[in-house]
């Protein structure tokens, strides 16, 4: 029986080229998005269309029961729906920042807790699962990015997430992994226009379509044994990010002193590597 999958915000860009990614591969694909393009993205791809709020609770309960009515199965789900509201943060709304962390963060969590719920009732009636999730987070989440404080912190929030919810899940049969993709879509093409920009000739590093072998993979029952990872992907680039980690530490078997701590912090500094710079700074 074929594999089915979810792919959120696929009426353009990525998400379009997830989809079609995926129905190449013979999986049967939901395709959700609030854009009329939805339409056509399932037609092309012999899908489903789901035209819910993936950031709206009983909306994302509904996306999980379309795959589930429609082929009776669930298998993979590609968290990916997604918009900016640029600002530096003296001038960020409180609408732009809500906006931003609701449809990201919130957009991510509501279809992953329903399907894990219904993942962890498959899983105690005794029917064995091969589950996949796929976040996207974003360089600006994993580094930080000026002028998208918003964005960051919703990205980095998805990081969080998706750790937790590998380790939560891993019981069930479900991985969770990031990936964290460039590549030219309504969100970067004006922001990031020369950057983004196609090549006349010659491979074109920043197609969509560049990022989706990956996806692909990670939603195959052949990558059961990868989770709570992040990838950074772009062009013909699939990098392993490799996220906090303890560095230099000093302890005492006492309370700091005050007058202390700054050298003890400037010891430390001198023997860690400098942290990345932020996009844009």
């Amino acid at each position: 029986m074929s594999r089915v999958v979810i792919v959120t915000g696929a009426g353009r860009g990525i998400g379009r080229a997830h989809a079609l990614a995926f129905a190449a591969a013979g999986y049967c694909v939901v395709v959700n998005d609030l854009d009329d393009a939805a339409e056509e993205v399932a037609a092309e791809v012999g899908g489903v269309v789901n035209r819910d709020d993936v950031a709206d609770w009983d909306g994302a309960a509904r996306l999980i029961d379309t795959a589930l009515d429609s082929f009776g199965r669930l298998d993979v789900l590609v968290n990916n729906a997604g918009f900016v509201r640029d600002r530096m943060l003296v001038n960020l709304s409180e609408s732009e920042w809500d906006d931003v962390v609701r449809v990201h963060l919130k957009g991510h969590f509501a279809p992953l807790r329903h399907a894990a719920a219904h993942w962890r009732a498959r899983h105690k009636a005794g029917t064995p699962t091969a589950a996949r999730v796929i976040n996207t987070t974003s360089g600006a989440g994993l580094l930080g990015s000026v002028g998208q404080g918003n964005y960051s912190a919703a990205k980095a929030g998805i990081l969080g997430l998706t750790f937790v919810a590998a380790s939560e899940l891993a019981r069930y049969g479900v991985t969770v992994n990031a990936i964290a993709p460039a590549a030219r879509t309504r969100m970067t093409a004006d922001t990031f226009a020369a950057q983004m920009a196609a090549p006349e000739t010659g491979f074109d590093a920043m197609a969509p379509e560049n990022v989706s072998p990956l996806v692909v993979w990670l939603g195959s029952e052949d990558a059961g044994d990868v989770s709570g990872r992040v990838f950074e992907v772009d062009g013909g680039r699939i990098c392993l990010a490799d996220g906090w980690r303890r560095g230099p530490t000093v302890e005492r078997e006492e309370r700091w002193p005050v007058d202390e701590v700054g050298p003890a912090v400037r010891a430390l500094l001198d023997k860690a590597a400098p942290p990345e710079p932020v996009y844009g700074a």
